[in-house]
């Protein structure tokens, strides 16, 4: 079993009823969690990011706040936090060439990092899911249905 790495999106998703994919991520979540799931410094710092934008949450929170849900979200069963020590550089030309374009780089470096550590990026975004085929790897493209 490969453990996943949490997007950002599935991390703020989990955390605010009000988002539009928190049912689905809250079920998804719950059918996997005790078989381990990950966080690493560039989602956990993205929740933080994400949820104290008072432009995307009107139920933002402060730095403090939002650093306090996801200490919570951390002591889920199954949680690990996994160091980063990736860089796109290291990518040989023709797996940086699967990257189409700025919107993909911070999606191709999770999957690098996911492969890293031998497991697997958990997103909504299907175009990752297509990405990570591109490079060599598998994602867990969470859907509505």
């Amino acid at each position: 079993m490969t453990i996943p790495l949490l997007d950002v999106n599935v991390l703020v998703a989990l955390a605010w009823p009000n988002h539009v994919h928190h049912v689905a991520a809250s079920r998804w979540f719950s059918d996997h969690h005790e078989q381990g799931w990950a966080t690493c410094p560039l989602t956990e710092s993205g929740f933080i990011r994400v949820s104290t934008n008072h432009r995307i949450t009107p139920d933002a929170r402060s730095v403090d706040e939002a650093a306090s849900m996801l200490a919570a979200y951390r002591q889920v069963v199954g949680h690990t936090f996994w160091t980063d020590d990736v860089s796109l550089a290291m990518l040989s030309a023709p797996l940086r060439g699967a990257i189409l374009g700025h919107r993909q780089v911070t999606d191709a470096h999770l999957i690098v990092l996911a492969q890293r550590h031998r497991g697997t990026l958990a997103t909504f975004d299907a175009e990752a899911g297509r990405l990570a085929e591109r490079l060599g790897a598998d994602a867990a493209v969470i859907t509505s249905g």
